[in-house]
């Protein structure tokens, strides 16, 4: 399996990198186009808030199993200001900044599982995953 992918993130170029990191591990372990796309957008969501919300943080790009399957996995971390009601994060719409509100909600409907461990003052971190596909 191919190994970790680890992206700095601290301006909107490193937005960039994050989702072809996503990209590329995607595309080795034979998603679909459609998958890769949804894979690389949602990485996009989640480090544009990083840079939104947090000013820097990094994403983690990685193959792990996941309640008991492969899965690509993304881990998002920041030490940012956190979150201070995560359930209403994950509502369309909800934004504590200019945003439109549709970051974690949309990666959330992208990926197979999107779980957010967030608190005010200690930052966030988001792991989402897709499973690999059998063939995969």
């Amino acid at each position: 399996m191919p190994g970790d992918i680890v992206v700095d993130v601290g301006h909107p170029d490193d937005i960039i990198a994050a989702r072809q990191a996503g990209h590329r591990l995607a595309c080795e372990l034979g998603f679909s186009l459609t998958d890769v796309t949804m894979i690389a957008t949602a990485i996009s969501e989640i480090a544009r808030n990083i840079t939104s919300y947090a000013g820097a943080g990094a994403v983690l790009v990685t193959v792990a199993y996941r309640e008991g399957r492969p899965a690509l996995v993304v881990r998002a971390e920041d030490h940012g200001p956190g979150i201070a009601d995560v359930e209403r994060a994950l509502e369309d719409g909800f934004s504590t900044g200019p945003g439109l509100g549709m970051g974690l909600p949309g990666a959330r409907r992208l990926m197979d599982r999107l779980v957010v461990d967030s608190e005010p003052g200690r930052g966030t971190v988001v792991e989402m995953w897709k499973w690999v596909p059998p063939d995969g």
